[in-house]
């Protein structure tokens, strides 16, 4: 399976486009969207990583 091919890493890609865009020459209500595009693309990121405890083989569901 091409590791490409995974919600993660569509998921890591969108974030790292939207990061990449200058918000400099835009307007505040393009900048407002971006941002909080960004904001919630991170908040996806942090919930559908597995949360590792001292173990390595242990994970903790929330």
């Amino acid at each position: 399976m091409d590791p490409r091919n995974t919600p993660g890493y569509r998921l890591h890609r969108s974030l790292t486009n939207l990061k990449r865009i200058e918000t400099a020459g835009l307007d505040d209500a393009d900048q407002e969207r971006i941002e909080a595009a960004r904001a919630l693309l991170q908040d996806v990121s942090l919930l559908s990583q597995p949360k590792h405890s001292g173990d390595a083989d242990t994970q903790v569901e929330s």
